[in-house]
């Protein structure tokens, strides 16, 4: 194991989230191989030399995982902040700008991590730091992760936290990570500022499909592989299974539709009301109602194909990937294998090899509340909107310890996030690595007020 001790060198960056953004965009940690240990050791010494309590931890020297403790007054239980510092490849990107090179262009920031998630990560840091540079006492313990690893499957990073090391976090019951911050594709309808209460959970199934096959110079034989794989495809190319409408979904949908302008607020009453209808969507943005779709139905989707042996045989056998996300609460893996072997057909072969963590229902408790009243305090004409994110973070498995778990990356109206994750020219503006800074302060000092102190 790897044991860190703390570290009482100071490191001069101030409280600007746009220069700690800009450091951490500058370390390539591309994953795979990750190697985010300088990363990593630099935020220990920006804590430590501001006097939090910090200690790496972790099986690979080059992978560790920092969990660093700015001590409250003990009137509330600690609170968790996650983020990882692991980025995507640029491989076969067609970037404009360097992606590792941190460089400020009219008023952005440019780089890979920008979004996901160094931008967030400056926040919290920035945060964290304001408060010790102004003397401020959380109301409890803030406890900040930060990970190696959440992008290829979290196994040497929050895993690793969860299974080895859940006595750091002992008493946590609210944490903040990635993902919120989405504009939900309705660009100026309403000024909404998402807060992710709940995850989908990833199910990825290998699907195979076999049939007799022959010469291709003939028609294909009844039940061949081929014909099963065109009925499959057929019954899954709306994306979904059935339609699940949960608790978070209903509250999402009834106070999106109250938060946007008459028409476009009756067609979310309207796709409401009766889910099924694809026709009650009609008139909003492509983004929108794919997202809205997504929310209401386990998806899956069709990732790939293998099979064949020539250009003029029938393939015997065919396999597919598929990718599925199973709505969050009481639906066991069973449930989504049931119905995806409806769309299947009884003969085909169903591999589950992937299986995400069921995480608890969620809870829209005093955290949610705080969350909201930061964003309101920053932006009064803004609309905080619970949401159910398509996706899955480390949430996941931080949630295994009986933590509610939130998504919040505080945005100002009109930035930019969902359509630059995992792109090329990936970038955030100053004003909104400055605009989450804040909110992240006056959530974290229990503040809901902009100016105070």
């Amino acid at each position: 194991m790897i044991v860190g001790e703390q570290v009482p060198e100071a490191v001069d960056t101030g409280v600007d989230p746009v220069a700690i953004a800009q450091r951490l965009v500058r370390f390539d940690t591309t994953n795979p191989p990750g190697a985010e240990a300088a990363c990593v050791t630099w935020i220990r010494d920006l804590l430590a030399g501001a006097g939090l309590e910090t200690r790496l931890v972790g099986v690979d020297p080059q992978r560790p995982n920092l969990v660093a403790r700015l001590p409250g007054r003990g009137l509330e239980p600690p609170l968790l902040l996650h983020a990882h510092v692991d980025v995507v490849p640029v491989a076969g990107q067609p970037w404009t700008r360097p992606p590792f090179a941190g460089e400020i262009v009219d008023g952005e920031l440019w780089g890979r991590g920008a979004v996901d998630m160094k931008g967030q990560l400056a926040m919290m840091l920035a945060a964290l730091l304001r408060m010790r540079a102004h003397g401020q006492s959380p109301p409890g313990d803030i406890i900040l992760a930060v990970v190696s690893d959440e992008e290829t499957g979290s196994d040497v990073g929050a895993r690793l936290l969860v299974r080895e090391y859940a006595h750091l976090f002992a008493g946590v019951r609210s944490a903040v990570g990635e993902d919120g911050g989405a504009e939900l594709g309705l660009g100026g309808h309403a000024r909404l500022h998402p807060v992710v209460v709940a995850e989908k959970r990833t199910c990825w199934v290998r699907v195979t499909f076999r049939g007799p096959g022959g010469h291709a110079s003939r028609v294909a034989a009844t039940g061949s592989a081929v014909g099963q794989l065109t009925r499959f495809l057929a019954a899954v190319s709306s994306g979904g299974l059935d339609v699940e409408l949960t608790p978070v979904t209903h509250r999402m949908l009834d106070e999106l539709a109250r938060a946007l302008p008459a028409a476009m607020g009756d067609r979310i009453a309207a796709f409401h009301a009766a889910p099924t209808d694809p026709g009650t969507l009609d008139g909003l943005p492509e983004e929108t109602a794919r997202y809205l779709r997504s929310v209401v139905r386990h998806t899956v989707a069709v990732t790939g194909v293998e099979g064949g042996t020539g250009p003029n045989v029938h393939p015997a056998e065919l396999t597919v990937t598929v990718d599925g996300r199973v709505l969050p609460g009481a639906y066991p893996t069973q449930s989504f294998m049931d119905q995806l072997r409806a769309r299947t057909g009884p003969d085909a072969r169903l591999d589950l090899f992937v299986e995400g963590e069921i995480s608890p229902a969620p809870r829209l408790d005093g955290c949610y509340d705080r969350l909201v009243a930061a964003l309101r305090a920053h932006d009064p004409a803004g609309v905080p909107l619970p949401v159910l994110t398509t996706a899955s973070t480390d949430a996941r498995l931080f949630s295994q310890l009986g933590i509610a778990c939130y998504g919040w990356l505080p945005l100002p109206a009109g930035a930019g996030y969902r359509d630059r994750l995992h792109q090329a020219d990936e970038r955030i503006s100053l004003a909104a690595l400055d605009f989450g800074a804040d909110c992240y302060h006056s959530f974290l000092s229990g503040r809901s007020h902009p100016h105070a102190r």
